[in-house]
């Protein structure tokens, strides 16, 4: 699973204040089960999408990254498949995990901020996979995590967006995570220079209870 951990700390939504992912990696103390999205294996919506998708779309070797990888059970199932893979959380203690994790792929595994990418990830990627990265910060910043996501993109990539479908009526929340409807994805992509490939998916998850998911992938326009 995955997660977007912490951003600039000069950054403050005019409602809603961040989630601090750093201190709640650093107080788990290498015990995963304190993670909540971190289950020990791929999200199952990424899995199936590559393999019916993937193959069509991604040669082996492609360039992809994962954002927000957490302790790195995206990455490593994309590293088995035989892409070129770096991934990247803003914190720290999430990324020695998933090295620690994943020795033989350390230097797949990276610090970066997704609103403030250092240049040499700009612009690169064949694929960015994004879970559940978009609905853990505050809705306001939204449209700059999109822009962000967008730049990691070379002129051919595609970007896949997997994240908590918002519901009609639904209560709003004062904490992660923030559900995304249908729309205002589509809408984010499109303030960032993205169309959609495709359609999205709605569907529920294998929670118990259950969890709407949209899934959708989206190219430069």
């Amino acid at each position: 699973m995955s997660n977007a951990g912490p951003v600039a700390d000069t950054r403050v939504d005019s409602d809603i204040a961040p989630f601090d992912f750093e201190h709640l990696y650093r107080s788990a103390a290498g015990d995963a089960s304190v993670i909540p999205w971190s289950d020990g294996h791929p999200n199952p919506a990424m899995v199936t999408w590559f393999d019916v998708i993937g193959p069509g779309l991604l040669r082996c070797g492609c360039r992809v990254a994962v954002v927000g990888c957490g302790l790195g059970e995206d990455a490593r199932e994309l590293v088995r498949r035989g892409y070129d893979v770096t991934a990247f959380d803003s914190s720290q203690t999430a990324v020695d995990w998933a090295r620690r994790l994943d020795p033989a792929n350390a230097q797949s595994y990276q610090v970066a901020d997704l609103l403030e990418l250092p240049a040499a990830l700009t612009h690169r990627f064949d694929l960015v996979v994004e879970i559940y990265t978009l609905q853990s910060m505050p809705p306001s910043w939204r449209q700059e995590m999109m822009n962000g996501l967008s730049s990691l993109l070379n002129s051919r990539g595609h970007l896949l967006v997997i994240c908590r479908e918002e519901l009609p009526d639904e209560p709003c929340s004062d904490e992660p995570p923030w559900p995304v409807s249908s729309q205002d994805l589509v809408s984010l992509a499109s303030g960032s220079g993205l169309t959609m490939d495709g359609s999205l998916d709605s569907f529920d998850d294998d929670q118990d209870p259950p969890v709407r998911r949209l899934r959708g992938l989206f190219r430069n326009a």
